[in-house]
């Protein structure tokens, strides 16, 4: 089994020499099987043979192209926010991977601390649980986390996130890169939005939006940024983001993407000493904190920073005698938002709301 890390650099050419080499040509013919399985599920909900079920409320998808972290969870949380600052009553619904028996997994505990007001369903069978989200907490509209490549709901706006940093997944299909499915499948994106744009130059915006409007010539084009809004502890205190300029931390994440969270603390001006990087979606255990703390007396710094998937996680506010905070990101859309308003506005128009815009809290 190989290391997240190592996959990474082995699938983007980073890892030289000839027994990378060799790793790469295995991967490249498994490549070629797992294509052919994308395909024939592909075909067989665009051609009917397998049944796309449509729910009694609009729902919205969020997904990407490619494993990994893409910032799909600040992205849910914005829209979240956006319909109940106009009265709708929202469910959040997704599979609930990396989650373990009868709990909840990081992002919907994650979410669960920034939107209270905001049920967060998690069942393998998403269909049955937008289903519920309806029947029980009156729900009057669904957005489905992590679901480009769930075809089984009907969706009413297809929204695809691509990582500036990582766009296309080094141009291959898993296990020979990170893309889910073909990047022609963008042609089923209603809006595609280029997260971290800020972590690019303009030049390489305007490369990654040619090729990705190339697949979908319809598809509204979004720019985000994640910004850093403050240092949050586990207590629910919060520090001025400011306070790591120029200071010495250690770093910790079991995220998707660990180059965007450490790019992310650079832009803050922190010297990252150490960046220990965990599995994606990894459940924290006494023998995990146990080595944090080992691993954090051996480094001479200021604080010990993670994002809030860890933090809700881990539900502690030292290391190692050291303080632990998260890094609480906050999305902003630099560039699209108008055409986002427009598409939204349009949804939320065949939703009945109360004239005042007031609804119940759920």
């Amino acid at each position: 089994m190989l290391d997240a890390n190592y996959f990474r650099a082995l699938v983007s050419g980073r890892q030289r020499g000839w027994h990378a080499s060799i790793l790469r040509a295995g991967l490249l013919l498994g490549e070629f099987p797992y294509g052919c399985a994308v395909r024939w599920r592909n075909w067989r909900f665009t051609t009917g043979k397998r049944e796309v079920h449509q729910v009694a409320v609009p729902v919205i998808s969020v997904g990407n192209l490619t494993v990994g972290g893409t910032g799909k969870t600040p992205m849910v949380e914005w829209l979240a926010r956006w319909f109940r600052e106009r009265g709708v009553r929202v469910a959040l619904v997704s599979r609930g991977y990396g989650a373990e028996a009868g709990s909840q997994n990081d992002e919907a505990l994650e979410l669960e601390k920034k939107l209270p007001d905001v049920p967060h369903l998690q069942n393998p069978d998403r269909v049955e649980a937008a289903r519920t989200a309806i029947d029980e907490f009156e729900t009057q509209l669904i957005v489905l986390d992590d679901a480009f490549q769930h075809r089984r709901i009907h969706r009413d706006l297809n929204i695809v996130l691509i990582d500036a940093l990582e766009p296309f997944g080094y141009g291959h299909l898993l296990p020979r890169g990170l893309l889910r499915e073909p990047i022609a499948n963008l042609k089923r994106a209603d809006v595609i939005v280029l997260s971290r744009a800020d972590a690019v130059a303009v030049a390489a915006r305007a490369t990654i939006r040619a090729k990705a409007m190339k697949y979908a010539p319809q598809a509204a084009w979004l720019e985000v940024a994640h910004q850093p809004k403050s240092l949050l502890s586990s207590t629910g205190s919060e520090s001025p983001i400011d306070s790591l300029q120029g200071q010495r931390v250690a770093a910790f994440c079991g995220i998707g993407n660990p180059a965007g969270f450490r790019h992310t603390l650079g832009e803050l001006g922190a010297d990252v000493v150490e960046l220990r990087e965990f599995p994606d979606h990894h459940a924290y255990h006494r023998d995990d904190i146990d080595d944090l703390v080992t691993w954090t007396r051996g480094l001479d710094v200021h604080a010990v920073i993670c994002t809030h998937k860890d933090l809700v996680k881990i539900g502690v506010d030292q290391v190692g005698g050291c303080p632990l905070f998260a890094l609480r990101i906050g999305l902003a859309i630099t560039q699209g938002a108008d055409e986002l308003n427009a598409r939204l506005e349009s949804i939320i128009s065949a939703i009945e709301v109360p004239a005042d815009g007031a609804s119940d809290a759920v």
